[in-house]
């Protein structure tokens, strides 16, 4: 009787874990011809991005094929687990190092349910985490992707990935020691 209640205690958490479950059953048609005419525009999103960092003072970001990339990973793996999780594609930390993204200025906004770019930006901008990462002041460069599934609880999943410039890596050397590697003006050893 105990292992049956520990397995089932068990079952339960990892269904936890494993997002909510996919709508099953027969979908609303006027539901998916929505969903299908949500469409991504890099470039527009751009823009949007842009005209809203510019009224704050700040400066332009440039569309980056690594974080473009990233970002659809994301938005892919979200709706594989439809969890809207930073997790959901591995950590955070990680799915930086594993694009390549040399920067230590790297923030994210997830979005689910908006059914078109402005939709997605304006939900951002609405909340305080997500405003923030918008301005990121370092920030140079971004990436945007949408992923789409009728059958998830947001059925349209956004990401949103900004980032700093890649940060100069120099050797330095102590005496007696070894090369290290640091970045940017940091005399520290990189850790």
């Amino acid at each position: 009787m105990k292992n049956a209640l520990v397995l089932a205690l068990a079952a339960t958490l990892l269904a936890g874990c494993a997002g909510e479950p996919r709508r099953e059953g027969a979908l609303d048609p006027r539901m998916v011809e929505k969903l299908n005419a949500v469409t991504l525009d890099p470039a527009e999103a751009g823009r949007i991005l842009n005209a809203y960092r510019a009224g704050h003072g700040l400066g332009p970001l440039r569309p980056d094929p690594r974080l473009m990339a990233m970002a659809q990973r994301q938005a892919d793996a979200m709706v594989k687990a439809n969890a809207l999780s930073h997790d959901a594609g591995g950590s955070f930390t990680a799915r930086v190092e594993a694009a390549g993204i040399d920067s230590a200025h790297v923030a994210e906004n997830l979005g689910g349910g908006y059914f078109s770019t402005a939709e997605a930006f304006d939900g951002w901008r609405k909340s305080p985490g997500h405003d923030a990462n918008l301005r990121l002041p370092n920030a140079t460069r971004y990436g945007i992707a949408l992923s789409k599934d009728p059958r998830t609880s947001y059925r349209a999943w956004w990401v949103l990935t900004v980032a700093a410039e890649p940060e100069i890596r120099r050797e330095m050397a102590a005496e007696g020691a070894g090369p290290i590697v640091g970045f940017g003006n940091d005399p520290r050893p990189a850790r």
